[in-house]
């Protein structure tokens, strides 16, 4: 039995990792950074901004200008506002859970607040949300995982963890939780994630229909859960 189900954000409550992806590849070619979908999805999912930056001078030996990331953030937000929608079944899995949830991402706080205001989310996370910016180091490290347990008092073990990315499989599973991924995000399609390295999650699971096919212990009034 688990005692709290935290949910990633992007592209596991909402479908924004393929808006984020089109914007940044957008962005980077102004700068003569030449890259694809896959690259994104293969260095970049679950990734803070700061580790993208990196990632990118490490790779192309570039320090993008320091207006990258305001002009980046902007024009993302307003490709958002226009684009942007919630993961299919994501809410009617929230609604009918009998434990405890949160949410916990890489994403800044403001992005965090903007993105969940535009799909109407943001009552469902009130007081729920945990960023990369209260722990040292962000995914694959369990940090922002362990800083959500510790917050709820709940024991890693008895945490389960929705994730799309490897990075925050990987985070999940160094935190001792029980991980599942979703692979049913828009950004995820045709992409072959056989081809990813490292830990295995528990589950995989494609669309939000099978939550509770997968945990009917997790759902409200279950007897299993009144039981437990």
């Amino acid at each position: 039995m688990m005692d709290l189900v935290i949910f990633d954000c992007d592209g596991v409550l909402i479908d924004s990792e393929v808006i984020s992806a089109r914007m940044l590849i957008a962005e980077l070619a102004l700068h003569d950074v030449r890259i694809d979908t896959a690259y994104v999805a293969r260095h970049f999912l679950g990734r803070s901004y700061p580790t993208v930056l990196r990632q990118i001078r490490d790779e192309f030996g570039i320090h993008l200008p320091e207006g990258f990331e305001a002009a980046y953030r902007a024009r993302l937000i307003s490709a958002f506002r226009s684009d942007l929608v919630e993961v299919a079944g994501v809410r009617a899995v929230i609604a009918g859970l009998g434990v405890p949830y949160a949410l916990a991402t890489s994403s800044s706080p403001e992005r965090l607040g903007e993105s969940l205001a535009i799909v109407g989310m943001a009552d469902l996370f009130a007081g729920r949300c945990t960023t990369a910016s209260e722990v040292a180091n962000g995914k694959p490290a369990p940090d922002l995982f362990l800083r959500v347990a510790e917050k709820y008092g709940v024991a890693p073990a008895r945490c389960l963890v929705i994730e799309d990315s490897r990075a925050g499989v990987e985070a999940g599973l160094a935190a001792g939780m029980n991980v599942w991924r979703f692979t049913g995000g828009s950004h995820l399609a045709g992409l072959d994630l056989s081809l990813e390295e490292g830990p295995e999650p528990h589950r995989v699971f494609a669309t939000y229909a099978d939550f509770f096919h997968l945990a009917p212990q997790l759902l409200k009034g279950d007897a299993h859960h009144e039981q437990g």
